[in-house]
Parts: structure tokens; C-alpha cells; sequence
């Protein structure tokens, strides 16, 4: 049976949908602690905000439920479930903020210090998880993909 094509020759695994996600996040929270200009931090806010609602949505609507079907560990989804809550509750609080605001960077990089914690445990805990639970990682990435683009990320 011939493969299935693969996006832009990334595959399309869950795991590795997110992944990317988290790499790229990771990447704009690092280059906005070196960053001075404004009008880039203001970009690079805005760019990571709209990631992180992409991501958080495609994570709580298909990677989530298939991940609780498939192991018997509540309790790290329930934590992973706050997280994004906490997240999405910084991100509501930048959306209307620019540089020069009072606690801008600093709610930025709280946010960033959540998001690093978050993605370190998914990695280590979560998708190892996912995979050993034998689910349909491609067709979940395809998934994943799609609604991503659906959302416009």
C-alpha cells in the first residue's frame, strides 16, 4: 500500500504537529527576551498569541479527548487542561496590551515560563504516553493539520 503524501515533506504525526508547534513558540519567546524594538516585541506577541490559541484549541478539541480514549491517566490531561486555562488567561490579558504597557513583558514572559513548563511535560509525559497507547498517530496529525487551517495557523 502506497504511503500517504505528507505535508511540505514534514509528516504528519500528532506528535510531531505539536512539536513543531512547541518548537516554534519556544523560539519567538527566546527571541523577544533579546529584542528591543517595540514594534517587534508587539509582532512577536501578537504571532505567539495567535500559536498558542491555534495550538491550545487543536490540543483540547482532538489530540486530548483521543489521548484520555486511549490511557488510563486522567490526571495528567486534567493538569494539562488547567494549564491552558491559566494560559489562556494571560493571553486574554496581553491581547489588549502593547510594549510600554504596565506588567507587558513581564505578563509575556510569565506566559512564557508557563508555556515552557507545559511543553515539558507534555513531551515527557504525555506523548510518551500517546505513543505507547498504540492510537493512530498519522491519522490523528491529519487531524490536527486540518483543523489548524481551519483556525488559520
Amino acid at each position: 500500500m502506497p504511503s500517504k503524501p505528507r505535508r511540505n515533506g514534514k509528516g504528519s504525526n500528532a506528535i510531531k504537529v505539536l512539536t513543531e508547534d512547541h518548537n516554534k513558540v519556544q523560539k519567538i519567546f527566546e527571541q523577544f527576551e533579546r529584542a528591543r524594538d517595540d514594534r517587534r516585541k508587539a509582532d512577536m506577541v501578537e504571532t505567539a498569541l495567535h500559536e498558542l490559541k491555534v495550538h491550545t484549541e487543536i490540543e483540547e478539541e482532538i489530540f486530548y479527548p483521543a489521548v484520555r480514549k486511549a490511557i488510563e491517566q486522567d490526571e495528567l490531561l486534567d493538569e494539562a487542561t488547567v494549564e491552558h486555562e491559566s494560559a489562556k488567561h494571560l493571553i486574554g490579558e496581553l491581547e489588549g496590551m502593547h510594549p510600554g504597557d504596565d506588567l507587558f513583558e513581564a505578563r509575556f514572559t510569565v506566559l512564557g515560563e508557563y508555556v515552557k513548563h507545559h511543553i515539558r511535560e507534555e513531551q515527557r509525559e504525555i506523548f510518551p504516553l500517546a505513543k505507547r497507547a498504540k492510537m493512530d498517530l498519522d491519522q490523528l496529525g491529519e487531524q490536527l493539520l486540518q483543523r489548524k487551517k481551519e483556525l488559520g495557523g
